[in-house]
């Protein structure tokens, strides 16, 4: 019997010798090892189940390294197909733009409404500042034929702010008008003349939009109208009334708002505390 317990453990050591150690490697890890003791003779053979269970560990050791060299590399080589040398830092993270719009179809015209966004300049602060309101751009296109219009032939308004209020504001008889002149204070000042009518259809089912522009520079004299139902007004005053705060830039202003900036106004910006009306 005991001749039988050598030969196995000699054959084990044998066919595995990369997992069996020598003595001293198998007294210092007698948790891998299994001991049999005949006769005062102590026998020391691996255990399959950790040797099997070590093998598992240092592959999934491998595994996890390749995977973060893997990681490394990508994150290290440049993305040519995404980026290239141009493109600015930070660039990956400014938000998605959209560019949105509204458009009116009749028989003599086609209208498009458009917001466009306020502009910001930067304080030496690090705050911002609106340097210029938004608008919204009207864009007036006479009919070619049939469901077929000149776009070439267009002509543009930009309602600010308070016009948009005006428009917002009318009551279901009344009437408005606005007059821009694109060279105001300019050299060409008066030789380009913008009106925009708006008034209400006889009926009373809805509103008359008329455009006429005159421009000595290209010899231009045209007037664009277009009908616009009580309906169709009802959805220009509803996107108008969402956009203002947007064109005023309060939106951003509102963003930046935290649960502690009243206290830290109250305590840094003391020299603002007599513009407060309740300070007074």
């Amino acid at each position: 019997m005991m001749l039988r317990l050598d030969s196995l453990s000699s054959s084990v050591a044998l066919q595995s010798p990369s997992l069996c150690g020598t003595g001293s490697l198998s007294s210092q890890r007698s948790t891998r090892t299994t001991s049999l003791t005949f006769n005062g003779a102590v026998r020391f053979a691996p255990n399959p189940y950790l040797v099997r269970k070590k093998r598992l560990s240092s592959v999934k050791c491998r595994q996890s390294e390749y995977f973060d060299q893997q990681r490394f590399i990508t994150a290290s080589a440049p993305n040519n197909s995404s980026f290239d040398s141009e493109t600015p830092p930070g660039a990956g993270s400014l938000p998605p733009r959209f560019f949105v719009g509204h458009s009116i179809y009749k028989g003599k015209a086609a209208l498009t409404v458009e917001p466009k966004a306020p502009e910001f300049t930067p304080l030496d602060s690090g705050a911002f500042k609106v340097s210029r309101e938004g608008f919204v751009l009207l864009q007036f296109a006479p009919a070619a034929g049939v469901r077929q219009y000149d776009w070439s032939r267009k002509q543009v308004f930009s309602l600010s702010v308070t016009e948009i209020g005006n428009l917002i504001s009318l009551g279901s008889r009344e009437s408005c008008e606005f007059f821009h002149d694109p060279f105001k204070g300019k050299s060409d000042e008066g030789k380009v003349r913008k009106v925009l009518k708006v008034e209400p259809l006889p009926d009373g089912s809805g509103r008359f939009f008329n455009l006429g522009v005159q421009n000595k520079l290209i010899n231009v004299d045209e007037s664009i109208y277009i009908p616009i139902t009580r309906a169709e007004y009802a959805v220009l005053t509803s996107a108008f009334n969402f956009i203002l705060p947007y064109l005023l830039g309060w939106h951003a202003f509102a963003n930046s708002i935290k649960p502690d900036d009243a206290n830290n106004v109250n305590s840094t910006n003391r020299r603002y505390r007599g513009d407060y009306e309740w300070t007074r």
